[in-house]
């Protein structure tokens, strides 16, 4: 059974201000809970119903788990359905990564659902970086965490002062503009720094300065954008096909 606290922490978190103050956020969903077992994130509590912690044992090992029925776990969730499992997990402390590799930096992507399956493609392409604009969605958003499908735990996002990062990145850094040149022509180092801006406002001039080749995804129809988390998979499979 949740407590009455515990329903009120689950319910506090999600808010940016008090995952902010408790530095602790939200994990729910079945599939996003059994990634915690493969991940190096301290769990807090897992709240669950007797079907899927039974299930579940071993996986769940080590973690403090509460058994809740459907309807308390869907009363404390979030999420519209599949609330069959809700964690609490302390957020980690991440250093601001190199300046090596190949990386991802988003410049005021806000919606937290975007951020969320930026974070998805990037762990399919094998990217462990992203650093964020500090007006970017919150990575620890309950729906960002929800959209990443169980990469959060793979790829940390650092928000940060974005311009001075790619100022000091010694780095090409690959911008997403209209004008770029066709990514299926672009010859990409397989090092660098992938540049998105939201579907709003593009690079903004600030991070723009530091970009090195401008690069777009043809157009062949008459949608007038994309979205920015499939523009940053296209991109980077262009990028990763030609060096893999």
């Amino acid at each position: 059974m949740i407590s009455k606290n515990q329903l009120k922490l689950i319910r506090a978190l999600g808010q940016k201000k008090q995952r902010k103050a408790q530095g602790l956020f939200l994990v729910q969903g079945e599939k996003n809970v059994l990634e915690l077992s493969n991940s190096q994130l301290t769990v807090k509590s897992v709240f669950a119903t007797s079907d899927f912690l039974s299930e579940n044992s071993q996986s769940l090992k080590g973690f403090e788990c509460v058994e809740a029925t459907l309807d308390e776990l869907t009363k404390a969730s979030t999420l519209v359905s599949n609330n069959a499992a809700i964690a609490i997990v302390e957020i980690p402390t991440v250093d601001v990564p190199k300046a090596e590799g190949l990386m991802i930096a988003l410049d005021g992507v806000s919606d937290p659902g975007n951020l969320g399956t930026i974070i998805r493609v990037a762990d399919w392409y094998g990217i462990k970086h992203i650093v964020a604009s500090m007006d970017c969605a919150d990575p620890y958003n309950p729906k960002t965490i929800s959209a990443t499908m169980g990469s959060f735990g793979r790829v940390f996002v650092n928000q940060l002062d974005l311009p001075s990062y790619l100022e000091q990145a010694d780095l090409p850094v690959y911008g997403a503009f209209l004008e770029g040149e066709s990514v299926h022509k672009k010859a990409f180092l397989a090092d660098g720094i992938l540049l998105m801006g939201s579907e709003s406002h593009g690079v903004r001039e600030e991070a723009a300065k530091f970009v090195t080749d401008k690069v777009t995804i043809p157009a062949f129809g008459g949608a007038e954008s994309l979205n920015v988390a499939m523009a940053t998979g296209i991109i980077l499979d262009n990028l990763r096909r030609q060096h893999s």
